[in-house]
């Protein structure tokens, strides 16, 4: 059955831009969330503010299960005694930060009570967007325990962008509006790449090239004979290495597929677990060989089992999609991007020092 499942999904076309075929292989209870990705990738080390956010989240999971009255009021139990050890939250915050951090978990101490009265009247939408609103406030809490950049680019990349950080990109499209966080902190040349192309405005009026339902939607082609993007410093083809931070590394690998690292079940900090991955696209026999052209993943884990997936370390994931699902699900090849703008963090881009 595993063979057949394999081909058929590497029955599914490829080209030199498209990304390789995949076959699901469920591990255990993948999260599927972006936003939950995306703080889990944070490079922090708090074990309170971590289990209060799991219980947070498993709200939602709770509410689809035929909502679990029972099993939501043991997640708020638990999150009401993260709290309680507010000391331990705030070790992790510098000090300068400690009086918003404060006031933070306040709020989020106020905002459980007020999610325990609804539990007893079982209001399940007032209940999504309340703990919609925790995990908002959890997401700040846990970028301000972030006290400075985890780690150095290799120098052989120094010629390139690098996102210090993270950036949040809106996309506008002829169907309605994206919205993108990339994260630098596990990809910051790709990060950074996408992120300097976005505010050179090379993404504006670029249509998309090539979909496949429920599979991915690629962009970034720009017109005429060039597939990516040329400098106009150097006049030549910028191309981004492959880069895939794994789970317990302290830094990226770079060059190289997991795969042929013989790193088969590792599991990167960023996976192709979510609908609405953004991935960097490559010739298929060029690890080094990405530039500008990049797809949104549209695996959806209600149809298909979402764990390790043999796309996992062969591209470079570099964000999620946050906003705008509906749109991104009737978004087809032919579509345009009308504009890509940076609304936040673009002080965290750093651009190549002139030689």
């Amino acid at each position: 059955m595993a063979i057949l499942l394999v081909t058929i999904f590497l029955g599914i076309s490829t080209a030199a831009w498209t990304p390789s075929s995949s076959a699901a292989l469920p591990a255990g209870n993948a999260i599927t969330d972006g936003r939950s990705l995306l703080r889990y990738a944070l490079p922090i080390k708090n074990e309170p503010v971590r289990q209060l956010q799991a219980s947070l989240e498993d709200i939602s999971n709770q509410l689809r299960a035929n909502r679990r009255w029972g099993n939501i009021s043991k997640d708020l139990s638990k999150a009401s005694r993260s709290l309680d050890q507010s000391s331990k939250i705030l070790a992790s915050v510098p000090e300068e930060r400690q009086p918003q951090a404060e006031a933070w978990i306040k709020d989020l101490q106020s905002g459980v009570n007020n999610l325990q009265e609804l539990v007893k009247v079982k209001d399940k939408e007032k209940i999504q967007g309340e703990r919609d609103r925790l995990l908002n406030i959890v997401n700040l809490l846990e970028e301000s325990m972030v006290k400075e950049f985890p780690f150095e680019v290799p120098q052989e990349y120094s010629n390139l962008p690098q996102l210090k950080g993270r950036a949040t990109v809106d996309i506008k499209t002829n169907k309605g509006n994206l919205t993108v966080v990339v994260d630098g902190y596990s990809a910051p040349v790709t990060a950074g790449n996408f992120v300097d192309l976005v505010q050179r405005g090379f993404y504006n009026g670029l249509e998309f090239t090539r979909s496949e339902e429920s599979y991915f939607l690629q962009t970034g082609d720009p017109p005429g004979k060039e597939v990516g993007f040329i400098d106009p410093k150097t006049g030549k083809y910028r191309a981004i290495p492959l880069e895939v931070l794994v789970q317990g590394d302290k830094a990226p690998t770079y060059g190289i597929t997991l795969e042929d690292a013989g790193r088969y079940l590792d599991m990167p900090v960023l996976p192709f677990s979510s609908f609405g991955a953004v991935v960097m696209a490559r010739p298929e026999t060029q690890v080094n060989g990405a530039s500008s052209q990049f797809f949104f993943f549209l695996f959806e884990p209600e149809l298909t089992p979402a764990g390790r997936n043999l796309l996992d370390g062969r591209y470079s994931v570099f964000g999620y999609l946050t906003e705008g699902k509906e749109v991104l699900d009737i978004l087809k090849a032919g579509d345009k991007i009308e504009s890509a703008t940076v609304v936040q963090g673009i002080e965290n881009l750093v651009q190549p020092q002139a030689a």
